[in-house]
């Protein structure tokens, strides 16, 4: 393999840098062979390279509303169509833009893109277009993209934009035949652009749109609500008021109602589900009860279009009258406004925008003359493609059956995420009195284990809520399974969980000791204190504590209860998950620090940052950090790399310090390779780009898992933790025989996480299989699958599999009853 130094001596130079700083060539020639092996496993993937998009144009428009995360979702269309070889216009201004025209239709660029990852709203701007409503309108814009051959749109925005969008699309051949009468366009323009096709992206941060989990922009904006919640929350504290908090939400609750349940508000009002009839005198007792609880403090958020039974809106100015009218308690109103539409779009919403924009491209390029418009969605941890008008029409009905007063069907058709997310709000919501609540008999005992994760606290206390609820005596176990073994443990009630939504780390404390070296004292103290069951919040660690407790079922009677993990870690580790409580929040701290650090690397110009991340041998904060910083390298453990790899990096950032963009990022794995350290990479990226580009190197430690919990992980660890003690319940009813608990099976030591689309308890024993306990990391990671795309983004030359891409799909409207 040729490789040329950028002005220097050529790869022999590399040779002698290794040299000079003791590093061993053979380690070089290792990691080149493993990267083969991986290379052999890829020739069986189909892959995208038979897509081509030459003599295509494309035209990308947002619309409506705007939301963060839009640019993102350009910037990903731009770039991956200049990859396939197309033309990639931007429409200014919406439909207004497309009906202009003029300079409102501009080709774009791959550097045109660049800064525009981490800028809220949309920089190509949005307007709502009337004149495109009407038929003349119509008829100009569909002038304006003959004139440029644009016959592939992609439109990001709301139902109404897509509804548009769709129209245009029914009415092209007709538009054209009155453009060629009109002589504005002649027969050979009419017959090469003969077909429109069409895909959206729902740009909404309203997450109003039926079809999808979620929407881009939804997740910043609960970033937006949760940090001023949060922000009231210690004043309210101070002066044991009541705040009554407005949220955005015309016709859809999503926003308020996880926003409730990630900071754990005493009460939410919601147009999907209007409260019952006398709901002014349960609201009140509850915030009474709560007070006499102990809190100095109540959470109340409003959903803008939020109404009663009979039809009539419900105002924040009604509810605070009615707590001081009723109450007596100091009662505050906050409108947040436009507030929620504003500011940096979070990780979440960055990796959600580039994932669908290239998906987005992709539906283009296997667009045919048959295939209906679509949008592209997400459901669970998956990418898909859904026929567009199904969509629109059942985000119709939802409003059709809230204007007929059927709530459970607009809840039911509004979707899984948010039936699960109003269900969860209502498991955790209302605290019945002591006499009321069921009685199981049974103890359940709740751990963390491993490293903290934001999120755990969350996690905890809807466990603790949930288990009361059913009717369990809920133990707290301090410092993991050190703790239990040295007797730790103390009953937790109700109120003692209370505000641990929004508190990062792990109250309960916790350790990476192991259950292998103290199964005596545990067993013990489980029978001391009569458990029946164990809840394990944690990383890699406690799924390894659950398989010694299980695999000791055998010496140890006593560990035959019903046993569940949930993962909870940064490094994102655990086999079993797609997702771990935690990783969110750290995402969010990195990206954060990357943004700093592209910035300071933009004024000072011709600089490159080395970053360093954690997450052990696995490499998913790395990656997807940088999926969602824009990074231009990022180095993993799971992608072997040899010093060629590192040549070919340095040369293509020196060629990118050639045009307007004048820095670099660069991130690594902490265990990505023992031999190319931080340090090391440092030391080579400084030496050959000498004259190029200068090199600052960042380490950012602890800092990833520090800071208040992201609503994600707060909502996340909050409806698992929920799910988990439903199921020890069962498992409970089950498995209680002769006035016992005996439960030996597989099914009965399980680990709880998301698979693709759906939420999976999984034995433990049987993910053993699936795993690299040297590395500490399953050996299949879905994430692996985001590197090519990173890759593209970043202009690198690489293979991409689209095995997976999302095919169009039906839209389910009735969903059977999932299984356990």
């Amino acid at each position: 393999m040729s490789v040329s130094r950028a002005g220097k001596g050529g790869v022999n130079h590399l040779f002698y840098f290794i040299t000079k700083h003791n590093y061993r060539c053979s380690d070089i020639i290792f990691v080149k062979d493993r990267r083969g092996a991986m290379a052999k496993q890829q020739d069986t993937k189909k892959l995208f390279e038979d897509l081509s998009g030459a003599g295509k144009s494309i035209g990308v428009l947002t619309s409506g509303g705007d939301a963060q995360g839009m640019n993102a979702a350009v910037r990903a269309v731009v770039r991956m169509g200049i990859y396939v070889g197309a033309k990639v216009y931007f429409i200014h201004e919406g439909y207004q833009g497309m009906v202009d025209g003029g300079d409102n239709i501009e080709e774009a660029s791959w550097e045109s893109v660049s800064s525009m990852l981490q800028v809220g709203g949309t920089v190509i701007g949005s307007a709502r277009c009337k004149e495109f409503r009407s038929h003349e309108g119509r008829l100009k814009a569909a002038h304006q993209l003959v004139l440029r051959g644009i016959t592939n749109l992609c439109v990001i925005g709301g139902d109404g934009s897509l509804t548009g969008a769709n129209l245009f699309r029914e009415e092209w051949s007709g538009l054209l035949e009155e453009l060629v009468r009109q002589g504005l366009i002649d027969e050979e323009a009419a017959q090469n652009n003969s077909e429109l096709h069409i895909v959206g992206m729902v740009g909404s941060i309203d997450n109003d749109f039926c079809g999808t989990d979620m929407t881009i922009g939804t997740d910043s904006a609960l970033h937006r609500i949760i940090e001023v919640v949060d922000a009231i929350m210690t004043t309210a504290q101070s002066h044991q008021r009541t705040f009554v908090l407005e949220v955005m939400g015309r016709h859809c609750g999503y926003l308020a109602l996880v926003s409730a349940l990630a900071c754990g508000a005493d009460w939410v009002l919601i147009p999907e589900m209007p409260p019952e009839d006398g709901w002014e005198e349960h609201m009140c007792q509850k915030l009474s009860e709560s007070r006499s609880r102990g809190s100095r403090l109540n959470i109340i958020i409003v959903a803008e279009g939020a109404i009663d039974r009979q039809g009539k809106a419900i105002t924040v100015d009604n509810v605070k009258d009615l707590v001081v009218s009723c109450l007596g308690f100091d009662t505050r109103v906050t409108i947040l406004g436009h507030v929620q539409r504003g500011g940096t779009p979070s990780a979440f919403d960055r990796i959600l925008a580039s994932r669908m924009g290239v998906e987005a491209v992709l539906a283009l390029l296997e667009a045919s003359d048959s295939t209906p418009a679509c949008v592209v969605s997400l459901c669970g941890n998956q990418a898909v493609r859904l026929p567009l008008m199904e969509c629109v029409q059942m985000t119709q009905d939802v409003q059709k059956s809230m204007d007929e007063k059927n709530f459970e069907e607009a809840v039911r058709l509004r979707g899984r995420s948010f039936e699960n997310n109003l269900n969860t709000y209502k498991l955790l919501s209302y605290h019945k009195a002591d006499s009321e609540l069921p009685n199981s008999s049974f103890n359940v005992a709740v751990l963390n284990v491993g490293a903290p994760a934001a999120g755990m606290n969350a996690a905890v206390r809807s466990a603790v809520r949930v288990g009361i609820k059913e009717g369990h005596k809920m133990f707290a176990v301090n410092d993991g399974f050190e703790g239990f073994y040295k007797g730790q443990i103390k009953e937790i009630t109700w109120g003692d969980v209370a505000g641990w939504t929004g508190q990062g780390g792990s109250i309960l404390g916790t350790k990476r000791t192991l259950p292998a070296k103290h199964l005596d004292k545990i067993a013990e103290q489980i029978r001391i204190h009569n458990i029946n069951a164990l809840l394990v919040i944690g990383g890699f660690e406690a799924f390894e504590c659950l398989l010694q407790l299980y695999e000791a079922r055998t010496s140890h009677e006593d560990f035959c209860i019903p046993m569940c993990v949930l993962p909870a870690t940064i490094s994102n580790n655990v086999p079993g998950t797609d997702l771990s409580i935690g990783a969110d929040t750290s995402l969010n701290a990195i990206v954060e620090t990357c943004d700093r650090i592209k910035q300071s690397a933009s004024g000072t110009k011709r600089r490159v940052f080395i970053i360093e991340t954690m997450g052990g041998y696995c490499g998913y904060l790395a990656s997807v950090g940088g999926l969602a910083a824009g990074a231009d390298t990022v180095y993993i453990y799971e992608e072997p790399f040899d010093i060629r790899d590192l040549q070919s990096n340095v040369e293509h950032l020196t060629e990118k310090m050639k045009t307007g963009i004048q820095r670099g990022l660069v991130l690594r794995n902490e265990n990505s390779n023992e031999n190319f350290t931080t340090d090391f990479i440092y030391q080579l990226y400084s030496e050959e780009g000498k004259g190029v580009f200068d090199c600052r190197k960042n380490v950012l430690g602890h800092m990833q898992q520090g800071g208040a919990p992201s609503p994600f992980d707060r909502n996340f660890g909050t409806k698992i933790a929920a799910k988990a003690i439903q199921w020890i319940s069962r498992k409970l009813k089950e498995s209680f025989k002769n006035g016992k608990v005996f439960a030996n099976t597989e099914d009965t030591a399980c680990l709880l996480g998301m698979r693709r689309r759906t939420m999976a308890f999984q034995p433990v024993v049987q993910l053993k299989d699936e795993t690299d306990f040297a590395h500490r990391i399953p050996k299949e990671q879905w994430w692996l699958k985001l590197r090519p795309l990173m890759k593209i983004l970043a202009k690198y030359k690489t293979s991409y599999d689209v095995s997976d891409s999302g095919q169009l799909e039906p839209v389910t409207r009735v969903r059977p009853k999932k299984a356990d």
